[in-house]
């Protein structure tokens, strides 16, 4: 379930409920990601309180968005060279010099399909422009599958660069890059 932040007084919580706002995470977020993320565990890793800590400080993008006072979704992502043993980012940092992982993005399922995912993916788009990253990776389940991902991440030009086996052949990937441009003037 969604975790309440503050309150917010008179005419502006109503008009809270109706926006949202896409921000940096915060330590205080952190119970509605963890929240968030054991709902979506059969797709993502697991994610306990010092793992979460720890991620946050090496993250070089971790956004969650707010909607009418709540956590209604985040994304992790992270440049070459953080202290992480995904095997997935370690994929990565084996062929990339240089690149942002898109380690996990998470909609609550009551905002779901309703642009929340597109919303952080177009802000780390425009970070990652800015910053003069020129290629994004994720991965995508897809043994057992996770269409929902993969259409959404071809939506977003997301292609195959490769496919592993994690958790004892259990589960299978395919890692993916998106090429982007610098942003205008650099």
């Amino acid at each position: 379930s969604l975790r309440r932040l503050d309150m917010i007084q008179g005419s502006e919580r109503s008009r809270s409920y109706m926006e949202r706002t896409i921000r940096s995470a915060e330590p205080t977020d952190f119970t509605s990601i963890l929240d968030l993320n054991s709902e979506s565990v059969a797709f993502l890793s697991p994610l306990g309180p010092e793992r979460l800590r720890h991620l946050h400080g090496q993250a070089a993008y971790h956004k969650v968005i707010e909607a009418g006072g709540w956590v209604a979704a985040f994304l992790l992502a992270f440049r070459e060279g953080a202290d992480y043993d995904s095997p997935n980012y370690t994929w990565f940092s084996k062929r990339y010099d240089s690149f942002l992982y898109i380690d996990r993005a998470v909609v609550h399922r009551s905002h779901r399909r309703k642009g929340y995912g597109a919303a952080l993916y177009d802000d780390l788009i425009l970070f990652a422009s800015g910053a003069g990253i020129d290629v994004l990776t994720c991965e995508i389940d897809i043994s057992p599958p996770n269409p929902g991902s993969l259409l959404f991440h071809e939506g977003y030009g997301f292609r195959g660069v490769g496919t592993q086996w994690l958790h004892g052949g259990g589960k299978r990937v395919s890692l993916r890059e998106k090429l982007i441009a610098a942003a205008p003037g650099e």
